[in-house]
């Protein structure tokens, strides 16, 4: 499957809307209106859980055994050049740590024989499984419901080392962690009750759709579709509950157009690169579940199939720094002065374009 294929099976399985923004940014700035991190997440959610699940380091010199954490700890370990696991151990939550324990389950009183003394460790197929059995509601009744599935933490089991498993011992950890595109728990800090849940990406990030239809970050001058320039909390907009779809487009088309001049310099900068801001929203089980912000990119949308072009080269270069489906952007048009320009405060905002169609579904 080629970038371009990817993009339009991504973008017709995501997207609900393209629509105009703001006149008055002299352009026609679209932003989609669904919850684009929040899908890229169930989707690697669906597809790695058998990567996401972890079986504990060995304790090396720590003081503190395996099984010695409980509910409410969150622990850590370090992880070697070559991907060994060492130093396993509970620390304290407001610091930097790769699991958060929701549950400790002693896999000795399994109703049946399959983890008797003589029992090899499970699969990393039978541990995913072991992650729905008796993971996933647990871990939910643990965070009191406050929990967006399609957000930054997956619910994963920790086994024991194998050496502690041969010598007996059966406790399996269940709990909240984050990863990376390969599954690797990353390091990150305060509870995840307590923290914004949102799967999101820095600005500068460039992030391509992949033949798995998962987002991941790339080097800008790889093809990828998005470039991120921002991270918005919606949190600090409305803070008297769960706002509407609508009301939250509302919001975003005009700051996602701000951040995108701002990132770009000038607004004159992004109207040659004839890149359009971008942007997701959170829906009502996502924002009470914990989840907060949500991102502003740069996108192209492809002519021909109401998709994402791919893009080369990071707009903070300009359009000679670009590509877009292979080719430099397109020259633009002349235009009038915009208003509140340096050169002409009084004059008009050039015209907007007529709306964008909607995607194909």
């Amino acid at each position: 499957m080629t970038n371009a294929s990817t993009s339009k099976a991504w973008r017709s399985a995501a997207a609900s809307r393209i629509a105009l923004v703001a006149a008055a940014c002299a352009a026609a700035f679209m932003g989609t209106y669904d919850y684009v991190s929040g899908n890229a997440a169930q989707i690697a959610a669906d597809s790695d859980v058998i990567n996401t699940t972890t079986s504990a380091p060995s304790s090396g010199d720590s003081e503190t055994p395996f099984t010695e954490a409980v509910a409410g700890d969150c622990v850590t370990w370090d992880v070697a050049s070559d991907g060994t696991f060492a130093n396993f151990s509970v620390t304290d939550c407001a610091d930097q740590h790769r699991f958060e324990v929701a549950t400790v389950e002693n896999l000795a009183i399994y109703p049946t024989s399959e983890f008797g003394p003589e029992a090899e460790i499970p699969s990393m197929e039978r541990q995913a499984q072991l992650r729905e059995e008796l993971c996933q509601g647990s871990t939910f009744n643990y965070l009191d419901g406050q929990y967006d599935p399609a957000g930054k933490y997956s619910i994963a089991p920790i086994l024991p080392p194998a050496d502690a498993w041969v010598n007996g011992d059966r406790t399996m950890l269940c709990g909240l962690q984050t990863t990376d595109e390969e599954g690797i728990p990353q390091q990150t800090e305060g509870r995840v009750s307590e923290v914004d849940q949102a799967n999101i990406a820095s600005p500068g990030e460039c992030r391509e759709i992949g033949d798995d239809q998962v987002l991941r970050t790339v080097n800008c001058a790889d093809p990828h579709q998005m470039e991120t320039i921002s991270v918005v909390n919606l949190a600090e907009e409305f803070s008297d509950g769960t706002p509407s779809i609508d009301d939250q487009n509302e919001f975003l088309a005009s700051r996602c157009a701000d951040d995108a001049i701002a990132y770009m310099g000038e607004e004159e900068n992004l109207y040659q690169s004839t890149l359009q801001p971008y942007w997701g929203t959170i829906p009502e089980t996502s924002w009470n579940g914990g989840t907060r912000s949500v991102n502003c990119s740069l996108i192209h949308p492809s002519e021909e199939d109401s998709s994402f072009s791919v893009i080369t080269g990071t707009a903070k270069d300009g359009r000679e720094g670009l590509t877009i489906d292979g080719a430099a952007p397109t020259e633009q048009p002349e235009r009038n002065p915009l208003r509140g320009s340096e050169n002409n405060d009084t004059g008009d905002a050039a015209t907007a374009e007529e709306p964008a169609s909607e995607p194909a579904l």
